[in-house]
């Protein structure tokens, strides 16, 4: 079964505008090539991203092999270490901080979910907080709440790319944002509710934040009041059309993998995309919505460690 973006057909009834996350990220990443040309032109030497791939997961090395592409189509040299299944947390520690000393590169990610035995947060932690591209290390989390200047977490960050891009205004609105994730669904709910005159700008709106412990019913009850809807809970099928206030945004963050009646595999989100778009204002699809932005927003991080690297030096 191809991963393309499910649309709806010309007959159908749907209303909802598309949020095309490909297009998007695709223009941003032109827009982004320019800058880095430009700063490699003025006699800066090109941005370096450092992928650390630990262990053989499917899924991690397509990740990551989406990262090094979108690098080499914004001019940033990247390249991925692979460290074997069986590697240690010291093992991995060492590398990072070599990586860490290296003046030559820019961006450190390690990534996630690393194999047994190897502690997460340890390791986001080690990375140099300057060249954490991830926004994962204590640090940059902390900076992040107080809105302060620092690397947001790419997919959190492509969200608010999407929505500003797709003239979505948040300004006193109201936001559910579901799923409580440290690197997805907190730092959205930072975002979007805070001060717009920060230094890391906010988006002014009143977000109510649920998870897995709040009643479906009160899910619904927000739901249904909400004039932005981000879900984030790889719960396939929980935001129904009956949740939607006509005319709402639903941006779709989920990603899974399901096997249909006829035996093909399939990615969906966390939305009933027919039901939902016929009472959507706008909505992203699964894939092709949330997903694109992800990498492009890494390469944005990466490109503003260079910059602010090469002011400190």
């Amino acid at each position: 079964m191809s991963d393309q973006p499910h649309h709806p057909s010309e007959n159908s009834t749907t209303q909802a505008k598309l949020i095309d996350g490909k297009k998007i990220s695709q223009d941003f990443q032109k827009e982004l090539k320019v800058k880095v040309d430009e700063w490699v032109n003025s006699g800066h030497r090109r941005p370096v991203l450092i992928a650390v791939l630990v262990g053989d997961d499917p899924a991690s090395q397509k990740y990551v092999h989406n990262k090094m592409l979108a690098a080499r189509n914004v001019g940033i040299t990247s390249e991925t270490i692979r460290m074997p299944k069986t590697s240690t947390e010291a093992e991995v520690l060492a590398k990072v901080h070599q990586l860490n000393e290296d003046p030559q590169v820019d961006g450190i990610l390690v990534q996630l979910p690393v194999p047994e035995g190897i502690d997460e947060r340890k390791v986001c932690n080690a990375v140099d907080p300057r060249k954490d591209v991830d926004g994962f290390h204590i640090l940059n989390v902390g900076k992040l709440t107080l809105n302060m200047d620092t690397f947001v977490p790419a997919t959190a960050l492509g969200v608010i790319e999407l929505i500003k891009r797709s003239n979505i205004k948040t300004f006193g609105k109201n936001v559910l944002i579901c799923g409580r994730s440290k690197n997805v669904g907190l730092p959205m709910a930072m975002l979007l509710h805070s001060d717009a005159r920060n230094e890391l700008s906010g988006g002014e709106a009143t977000v109510v934040l649920c998870h897995r412990n709040t009643p479906p019913e009160e899910l619904e009850f927000f739901a249904k009041r909400a004039d932005i809807i981000i879900s984030a809970t790889g719960v396939v099928g929980l935001i129904k059309p009956s949740m939607i206030k006509p005319g709402a945004c639903v941006i779709d963050v989920g990603i899974t993998r399901i096997t249909t009646p006829e035996g093909k595999s399939k990615i969906v989100g966390d939305v009933d995309f027919e039901g939902v778009s016929k009472i959507a204002g706008h909505i992203t699809p699964v894939p092709g919505g949330v997903g694109p932005m992800t990498v492009a927003m890494l390469m944005h991080n990466t490109f503003k460690a260079a910059m602010d690297l090469a002011k400190s030096s």
